[in-house]
């Protein structure tokens, strides 16, 4: 999955915004979960580029009052 930029995740539907959300949330887990049980992750910034999605997605949620 790739990097969603601020103006890809405003042109999204609420319910768009919603699934990509719970996507993301459920991909960190996997990858955390991964690093936690002494794996390799295939790429180490992936984390770190979900985590910056996930408060992308939430920062426009909050500014469009949807929370």
């Amino acid at each position: 999955m790739a990097i969603l930029r601020a103006s890809e995740i405003r042109n999204m539907s609420l319910e768009e915004r919603a699934d990509e959300l719970e996507t993301l949330n459920s991909e960190l887990v996997r990858e955390r979960a991964l690093t936690s049980a002494g794996g390799a992750p295939e790429n180490p910034g992936r984390i770190g580029e979900i985590r910056r999605t996930v408060a992308r997605i939430k920062t426009i949620q909050h500014e469009l009052n949807e929370i």
